[in-house]
């Protein structure tokens, strides 16, 4: 008999209206059974690293993104991406002890159903974390954005706005190594002060602050 073990998780309150609060989730734990449906392609993973991303705010609320986006099920574990360890499986491609990244449940264990959209990790040599930044959906939209769509060339001028965000703060140094001059706006002083002395930006300022954008962006 497969061994039931505790399971913490973070629970959808219900949908959300304006911004998230605390409240909105939950702190829950359960228990689960170390174990795959018989017959199923399932996996069972242990997650490591999960990723908070800004698009799961859409799914806390009822949007007319479904598609895209479908909203979280109110009561059942929020899910994001992450990485995460496979213990039992049932698919063919993955086996125990595989590193995944992918999306996965806010919880210890997940069983995940659909595992063909999962991504497997072939390189350890760097932290696992960087998965759900720089090597995840994150740095894929910055360097996509950035070497793909932009195209800038080597010192042109570039302007970034929520230059402070998971995606902005890489776009910022992928623009400083193309020899770029590079220019952020943030909402608040301390993520622009931020983004000159930890990232390196040129100069950014404060868009809260600023009455005219066309004088802020000459200066």
């Amino acid at each position: 008999m497969a061994e039931e073990v505790s399971n913490k998780q973070v629970l959808f309150r219900d949908f959300v209206t304006g911004f998230p609060k605390e409240s909105d989730m939950v702190l829950s734990t359960g228990t689960i059974r170390l174990k795959v449906p018989e017959g199923s392609k399932a996996i069972l993973v242990k997650n490591l690293y999960l990723s908070c991303d800004p698009y799961m705010r859409i799914r806390m609320a009822m949007t007319d993104f479904a598609i895209d986006f479908p909203p979280f099920i109110p009561g059942s574990p929020i899910i994001g991406l992450g990485v995460a360890k496979v213990l039992k499986s049932g698919h063919p491609d993955f086996k125990e002890d595989d590193l995944i990244w992918g999306k996965t449940g806010w919880e210890e264990f997940t069983i995940i159903s659909e595992p063909k959209t999962l991504l497997k990790i072939k390189y350890t040599d760097v932290p696992l974390s960087y998965y759900t930044s720089i090597l995840g959906m994150p740095g894929l939209t910055a360097y996509a954005g950035f070497y793909e769509v932009c195209t800038p060339k080597k010192g042109e001028y570039v302007f970034l706005s929520a230059a402070s965000g998971a995606v902005g703060q890489l776009v910022g140094q992928f623009t400083k190594l193309m020899g770029c001059y590079v220019v952020g706006s943030a909402g608040s002083s301390e993520k622009v002060d931020l983004l000159k002395s930890k990232f390196g930006f040129d100069n950014a300022f404060n868009y809260k602050e600023e009455p005219d954008l066309n004088v802020a962006l000459k200066r």
